[in-house]
């Protein structure tokens, strides 16, 4: 069977194979992975711990398919006998069942190895999410004759596009390091462009180092051809240490950029800086999505779909029409002079002191949940900013809560109840307020997932709060 980096080459080799797909979840990766390999003519055993109660809306989309289920557990013998092992990103590497695997892949490894595609990688640790999403807007605006993919780490699988990632396409990576550590030395992820967004503490419940967390940070430009682009942050410390790293041609984003450097730079209202030609600017004057940090957010996407291809006055016009993100500081409703957002993408501290300076109305702040091992020390001057802050209940909300009672800051819980937590946000709420869920804490305990955590947030407010 011929391979690439251990990854099969074409679609028809995995017919008959057995493979085993290790997490379904509700993200959409491992759902992809499952339909696609089915469809493939593979022999398909899908594994994942939790019950098949928990896995009803992935499962449901399988119907149909010659899928065995084996949930609840794993059980070993499967992983024996198993040609290919594709894992889901959030299990642990050094998990048993892949130990006793013959060969493990993700979907993005059989992605990237069946793809022919040009790519756009991102990663960062604030940020990827906006920066990512505008690259693929942007781009399917000002280069409309290509056809532009997106996937990665959101609720698109990336194998779900292979039929389309041939040459001539373009397709836009959101990356965790979980998945970066997944690709780490394997010679297959060589983005034409690799963006690094603000990098800040995160997942050290896994990573238990800052320093491991970056290593596979620096997968996305680690296998990068010279010819490539690695676009980085100068105003971040870290931008700068990856700049000094990457084989590939540096291009920078900041404030303000030093003399005679290649990129761009929000001084000058967003502009792209060559040493050889005039400024051109990437960024209109104004945007639909809120926040400063935003802004710096589409300097850097609209700096990527240059280095794309895509024309810079395309561009600004393309950004100026982006309209956000679900999840990221997503206003969807706003009733008796009192607006709704939510920011339920924000699962470290960073993002919530990013939530509450990016608006110029009071915030009435939701809050906490399950703590990461990260430190809500640095952001605790912000807590003060808002005009009240309501707390859902956590491990990490208790850290938060010991903050604010040292500085004597009021709040309101922590509550365990969704429910309880909006009612008390819209009492507290009053004509020219932003009631916004921003929770610096990842959702388990009381949600699946972030995106379960938004979605029920929205529909609670709908539900509690706007029809009164």
């Amino acid at each position: 069977m011929p391979y690439r980096n251990g990854v099969p080459l074409s679609k028809a080799d995995l017919a008959g194979m057995r493979v085993v797909v290790m997490g379904l979840g509700l993200n959409g990766g491992g759902l992809g992975s499952a339909r696609f390999f089915a469809r493939s003519g593979a022999e398909v055993t899908v594994t994942d711990g939790k019950d098949a109660e928990a896995l009803a809306p992935s499962i449901r989309q399988l119907e149909g398919l010659p899928i065995r289920y084996v949930l609840g557990r794993h059980e070993l013998a499967d992983f024996q006998s198993a040609d290919l092992v594709i894992k889901n990103p959030g299990v642990r590497p050094d998990s048993p069942y892949l130990a006793a695997a013959r060969r493990v892949e993700t979907d993005l490894s059989v992605f990237l190895s069946l793809s022919r595609a040009d790519l756009v990688a991102v990663t960062g640790s604030k940020g990827k999410s906006t920066t990512s999403s505008a690259i693929a807007w942007a781009l399917r605006e000002a280069l409309p004759e290509r056809d532009v993919l997106f996937g990665g780490n959101i609720t698109v699988s990336v194998l779900d596009l292979v039929d389309r990632a041939v040459e001539g396409a373009i397709c836009v990576l959101e990356l965790s390091s979980f998945q970066l550590g997944d690709l780490k030395g394997r010679g297959l992820l060589k983005p034409r462009v690799s963006v690094l967004t603000r990098i800040v503490p995160d997942h050290l419940d896994r990573y238990g180092t800052m320093e491991a967390y970056l290593a596979d940070k620096r997968a996305v430009y680690a296998e990068q051809e010279s010819d490539a682009y690695t676009v980085c942050d100068a105003d971040d410390a870290y931008g700068r240490d990856f700049a000094a790293e990457t084989r590939a041609r540096v291009r920078w984003y900041a404030d303000r950029l030093p003399a005679g450097a290649w990129g761009a730079e929000l001084a000058g209202d967003g502009m792209v800086l060559r040493p050889d030609a005039s400024p051109e600017r990437i960024l209109p004057d104004r945007l639909l999505v809120p926040g400063a940090h935003n802004r710096r957010n589409l300097l850097a996407a609209g700096l990527a779909a240059t280095l794309a291809g895509a024309e810079p006055a395309r561009v600004a016009e393309a950004l100026g029409r982006f309209p956000g993100v679900p999840h990221r500081l997503e206003v969807f409703a706003e009733q008796d002079g009192v607006a709704w957002c939510n920011d339920s993408a924000a699962t470290v501290p960073e993002s919530v002191e990013a939530a509450l300076a990016a608006f110029e109305r009071p915030v009435i702040l939701v809050t906490g949940g399950t703590d990461k091992g990260l430190d809500f020390e640095a952001i605790r001057a912000s807590y003060a900013k808002a005009k009240g802050i309501v707390l859902l209940a956590g491990s990490g909300s208790e850290k938060i809560r010991a903050l604010l009672d040292a500085d004597g800051i009021a709040y309101h819980g922590p509550f365990g109840e969704l429910d309880e937590a909006v009612l008390r946000a819209a009492s507290l709420a009053a004509p020219g307020d932003v009631v916004a869920l921003s929770p610096g804490c990842t959702s388990f305990g009381m949600f699946r997932n972030e995106f379960d955590r938004g979605d029920r947030f929205r529909e609670a407010v709908r539900r509690l709060a706007l029809s009164r």
